[in-house]
């Protein structure tokens, strides 16, 4: 028997839930204003909340809508500092490009990310490429490869996070 309160008992119910009511979710990130890009915020939801260790969820869905929520105000905040930003920047620092050192240490990065990619596997990363380079709908992707969406969705899981454990060893570098 499992505990009741063991943290991966919640996280299933929670990908439970997110799966049950993925399309509920996702019409509601369209309405919030995500438009064509509603799948990616229902991914980076997911991947949000699969990252973090919460005890049992007494209203699961309310619970992951307004993480949803929560999630389309920190995209409305960004995009609104980042051009509050690019004003404040000008055209000045447009012009002056980044250092060699800065250009060497992103290259760098860049392959280590394109290694983690390689690294899940050649279904996974040709579906994140799809997906996310090419801009392709998930479902366009399935009926590409011939599986499932819900295959499509795991396979991007995957890479998400093996991307995210790169993108915490650059963050503790």
């Amino acid at each position: 028997m499992t505990d009741a309160t063991d943290p991966n008992d919640a996280m299933q119910g929670i990908e439970g839930v997110l799966l049950a009511h993925r399309d509920q979710i996702v019409r509601f990130l369209r309405v919030r204003g995500a438009g064509d890009g509603a799948e990616d915020l229902f991914q980076d939801l997911w991947m949000r909340l699969s990252e973090r260790r919460v005890g049992p969820v007494a209203e699961p869905l309310a619970y992951i809508m307004r993480a949803a929520n929560n999630l389309m105000l920190d995209r409305y905040r960004a995009a609104r500092q980042r051009e509050l930003r690019d004003a404040a920047w000008g055209e000045a620092a447009a012009v002056a490009g980044p250092s060699v050192e800065r250009s060497l240490i992103s290259r760098e990065e860049l392959d280590r990310v394109n290694g983690t990619i390689t690294a899940t596997g050649e279904r996974p990363a040709h579906v994140f490429r799809r997906f996310r380079v090419d801009g392709v709908a998930q479902r366009e992707i399935a009926a590409e490869l011939g599986v499932s969406l819900s295959t499509v969705e795991a396979d991007l899981r995957k890479v998400y996070a093996a991307l995210a454990a790169v993108r915490r060893q650059f963050d503790a570098s």
